[in-house]
């Protein structure tokens, strides 16, 4: 029992440690990138940001979350409801699966693969489906059809970033993303 509990109880127990913790902070600092863009836009456009909850707004991402939450959602009548729902949670789960394999410290990354540059490649591809399924779930030609555009435009931008990556990898001679950094560095 002591043999499965070292060998398999608490690496899986590290491992959804540091996956959650990960998360958290990802969401945390994206959460105040968002509010230093409204806090931007705003003074671009001369008026007053977010600056109503907390001192100088900085828990609005939060307060807009909660908002979020408890807000009743909107369906349309001729969806196909499964899909409508299930479409942003493929995206999100996707975006925030890309980050497993990207170095972080010296010696702190989730999944250190040898092919980790053509795993965050995948995820970004598979990403092109979440955008697909909520333009096909809503069961109306003009979101399908911006979904189809904003899916070229995804597919379009993912060819020229690629392009660009390959001489990285090129002068790094590895897929690994700890191995390309190192060789930055």
């Amino acid at each position: 029992m002591d043999a499965f509990i070292s060998t398999y109880v608490w690496p899986t127990a590290i491992m959804i440690g540091q996956s959650l913790l990960l998360l958290v902070a990802l969401l945390i600092f994206i959460a105040y990138i968002l509010l230093a863009d409204r806090k931007i836009w705003a003074a671009v456009q001369m008026r007053r940001g977010p600056n109503v909850v907390g001192p100088w707004g900085l828990f609005q991402s939060f307060a807009d979350l909660l908002k979020f939450v408890f807000k009743e959602p909107v369906i349309p009548a001729g969806s196909n409801k499964i899909l409508f729902l299930l479409a942003p949670l493929v995206s999100v789960t996707l975006a925030l699966a890309a980050w497993a394999v990207i170095p972080l410290n010296a010696n702190w990354v989730m999944a250190n693969i040898n092919v980790g540059i053509l795993y965050v490649f995948a995820i970004s591809s598979l990403e092109v489906y979440g955008v697909i399924i909520g333009g096909w779930a809503s069961n109306s030609k003009y979101p399908f059809l911006s979904a189809l555009r904003s899916a070229a435009q995804m597919v379009s931008y993912e060819v020229s970033i690629g392009f660009v990556i390959v001489t990285v990898l090129l002068c790094a001679g590895s897929l690994n993303l700890t191995d390309i950094v190192d060789s930055a560095a």
